[in-house]
């Protein structure tokens, strides 16, 4: 069986992909700050599932929590073969009134984390052959503080590596949901009816990473789920930033 490891595994996007996974057969290895939630998500995969399932407690805007996580991808005896770079979490968009410390854990979640396990799953998967996914945002196509910054590299250099790891066998893929319902909005204090976004402009996790698995299978560089997300994408290909950027002080994605 393939083996998955899904990093922010414990709540939302990704307990999602953990369970669509191991629907289809694969095999997991789940990484997240919190013990219980992830012994809590794996019992209930194996006994509905029947599939093995790692955990691995790691925080990883922790040198030595990441180091962790890279060794275990790159375990020859063990190898992963789809790699899902989900954890992070959001700031208000308001960057100059942030504390800079959090920024720059934002900034290690959500870039630096990514590049090392990817470097990591790179060093094992080329030649064997294997998948990435990345999970982006919607908001890497429009400007709007840190969080779009860094979706935005997010999204670049796995446009490039796909482009460049593809004859090795390898396939890498921005995901770039629009707003969804998971806790990312809980955790910052939000609810979605605050977002000022109406109904309709919100994503079910199911959906999203349904879509998001699809075009990974497909080799797709990136995956803008829905056609709702998909057109606003294209918009921001044509508006001028300084319009993008005042509709998107609305909400976080």
């Amino acid at each position: 069986m393939p083996t998955a490891l899904i990093t922010g595994a414990s709540a939302g996007l990704g307990a999602e992909f953990a369970h669509q996974l191991a629907e289809h057969g694969a095999d997991l290895v789940l990484v997240a700050r919190s013990q219980d939630a992830l012994d809590t998500l794996a019992t209930a995969l194996r006994e509905t599932y029947g599939v093995a399932v790692e955990v691995l407690t790691a925080d990883l805007v922790v040198e030595d929590d990441v180091t962790r996580v890279a060794a275990r991808i790159s375990a020859p005896e063990h190898p992963i073969d789809l790699l899902v770079n989900n954890a992070g979490f959001g700031l208000p968009l308001h960057f100059a009134d942030n504390d800079i410390d959090q920024e720059v854990r934002h900034l290690r979640i959500h870039v630096e984390a990514p590049m090392r396990l990817m470097h990591a799953a790179l060093g094992t998967m080329r030649g064997r052959g294997g998948r990435i996914i990345n999970v982006a945002s919607v908001a890497g196509f429009i400007p709007r503080s840190t969080y779009s910054a860094c979706k935005q590299w997010l999204i670049g250099f796995s446009r490039w590596a796909n482009a460049e790891y593809t004859r090795d066998g390898v396939t890498v893929t921005a995901v770039c949901p629009g707003f969804t319902h998971t806790k990312f909005h809980e955790r910052m204090g939000l609810e979605p009816g605050h977002e000022g976004i109406p109904a309709v402009g919100w994503l079910q996790a199911k959906d999203v990473v349904r879509e998001g698995l699809r075009d990974a299978a497909r080799g797709k560089a990136v995956s803008v789920p829905s056609l709702r997300y998909k057109l606003v994408v294209a918009l921001t290909k044509v508006l001028p930033s300084s319009l993008t950027a005042r509709a998107a002080r609305r909400g976080r994605v």
